[in-house]
Parts: C-alpha cells; structure tokens; sequence
C-alpha cells in the first residue's frame, strides 16, 4: 500500500470523506504465549477465539462493574493483541490491567508511539484501501504493512480504523476535521469511554452488549456477576440513545429531563459536530423519554432531539 500526505478539499460533497489522524485514542499492546487468555479474563469479550481478520469491541470493568475503558481489539499476529482506546485514560487502565498479569506469560506496553491511529470515512476511502478494505463491520485486513479495520458504518457512510507504523505517511485522503468524525462516532452509536466518564456506566447502560461487546458464555471477569444480573433479572432502567442537539455537546456533561429539573437523566457519551449539525450518543434513564424535553446541562440548557440508534436494542428486537 502506497501511504502519501493527506490532502485538503473545501467540497462540501467531500465532508464526510477523508482520514483524520486520531490524537485522542491510544494504543495497549499485550504480547506473549497468554495474551488472548489473559485478556480473556479481565474483559468482557472473548478474546481467547479472536482470529487474525477480526476486530472486536470490549469493555474493562471495576468489581462493581462499571467500565473503566472500552477498546477496539485485534490481533497483529499469533501471539499479539491490540487494543484502541481513548489515550486519556490508556495509562491508569494499562496500570491496572498488569497489576493482574502475575505468571501469565503476557507483557503489556504502551504501543501509542509506534504506531499512527486514523479514522477513515467514506466512499473514498473505501477506494484508497482497495480491494483488501475489510467488507464487515468488526472484520480487519493487512494492507501493506498497515491495519485497517471496519468499524460500524454512520449514516450509512463506511467508517474504519487504520494503524499503520508511527514512521509512515499520513493517507493520501482529504483531511477530515476531528470533529467530523467525532459527529461520525457520536451516530455510530458506538460507545467509547474517555476520561470524563470512566465508571459512569454499567454495559448495558451504553448498549455494548448490543453491539456484541459482552459475552455471556466466557467465564469470569471483573465486575461479571453484576453486569449478569444486570442482563438476566430484565430490569435494565437506562440505555444509550442517540439525539440531536441544539448546541456542541460533551462527553460527561449531564442531560436533565424539565419533567424532572432537579436532577440529571443521564449523561452524555460521546458528541461531535458537523457542519452546523450537533449528535450526541447519550446514557439516559428510559423513563425520561415517556415525558418532558430533554436538555443539556440544565433543564433550561439547549435541547435535545430524539433519532433513531442504527441498531435494535435486544428489548425491541
């Protein structure tokens, strides 16, 4: 694969297309004859059938099951494991994660300075990765001596995760703006945890099981009992729904519901803008859709829209 600089494009039938390097996520590498296993105990995916041509998305929990990091895993080779996350909260979560290493053989590392993250959006970058480009969601592909991984589409525009090594050239697509594709993220649905909402939310509370990142058929994890009981007793009272903002929004800034003013409904996971448009994926008690307008900061701050998730939630499937 030929990587070129980036260019620059003021087409507006161009916006949602381009690469934008991704300053926010960092990069864990766990390597070693136990990496998979061990990882396999301490997150809620199942890590130990992860294949080379897969992505998967995972969660780390505390013992009260509250996620402390979510990430985007693959493998770069047999004995190696990858996972992206927000670059925020990689160094205590890399720090906690090998407090529990102990015998295995698994060494963890911070990989963030040798590799290069983007995000890739677009018809045309479908196109620059060729004929390689991952078709699925959650599948990956070498590309030279590059990754790429598809990620879950957003408005029907094909989103990927790109890693290639720190020393390459940047892709040659339009520059995507940040928050372009944080707006892309936000419609994904997707949840990532960033600094500002480390253990706010309970999985299910951001729809990962939804998107099969909880698996309930592995054995223990931290926090596995409660995020069980969340998922078998069927009472869940929050989830993540997607919305339409009148102003920015935030991750971790509080959403008040008027027919509730004096405490918050939820809180918002991820947000972005897009040429005047405002998205914001955001946990939320389900009650506070039955009544009321919802609101970010206050109960008089700018509202809020309900659209509809790019997924069915297991309740409404």
């Amino acid at each position: 694969m030929i990587i070129a600089p980036m260019t620059t494009t003021s087409s507006s039938a161009a916006s949602l297309q381009g690469a934008v390097r991704l300053g926010d996520w960092g990069l864990i590498r766990a390597q070693g004859d136990d990496a998979a296993s061990f990882l396999h105990g301490q997150l809620t995916q199942d890590m130990t059938s992860l294949r080379e041509g897969q992505a998967r998305l995972a969660g780390y929990c505390s013992a009260k099951g509250r996620l402390l990091a979510s990430f985007v895993a693959w493998k770069s080779d047999a004995s190696t494991v990858l996972l992206a996350c927000s670059a925020d909260l990689l160094p205590q979560t890399l720090k906690r994660l090998s407090m529990f290493v102990l015998r295995a053989k698994c060494k963890l590392s911070d990989a963030s300075a040798d590799a290069a993250l983007y995000g890739l959006a677009g018809d045309a970058a479908r196109e620059w990765l060729g004929p390689q480009a991952p078709a699925q969601a959650w599948q990956s592909a070498a590309i030279g001596d590059a990754m790429a991984l598809r990620l879950p589409d957003a408005d029907g525009v094909p989103r990927y995760l790109l890693c290639t090594p720190a020393q390459s050239l940047a892709p040659q697509l339009p520059v995507l703006p940040a928050d372009t594709w944080a707006w892309l993220e936000a419609r994904s649905a997707v949840p990532r945890i960033v600094a500002a909402t480390v253990e706010q939310f309970v999985p299910q509370m951001v729809n990962l099981e939804a998107l099969d990142g909880v698996n309930f058929r592995k054995g223990c994890y931290p926090g596995q009992e409660v995020v069980a009981r969340s998922q078998y007793r069927g009472t869940l009272k929050r989830r993540g729904f997607l919305f339409d903002a009148d102003a920015a929004a935030a991750p971790g800034q509080e959403v008040f519901s008027s027919a509730d003013p004096d405490q918050p409904a939820g809180m918002v996971v991820n947000a972005g803008s897009h040429d005047g448009a405002h998205a914001a994926f955001i946990e939320l008690k389900i009650s506070a859709l039955e009544g009321g307008s919802l609101h970010l900061g206050s109960a008089a701050g700018p509202q809020l829209h309900p659209a509809a998730l790019p997924y069915a939630l297991p309740t409404e499937a």
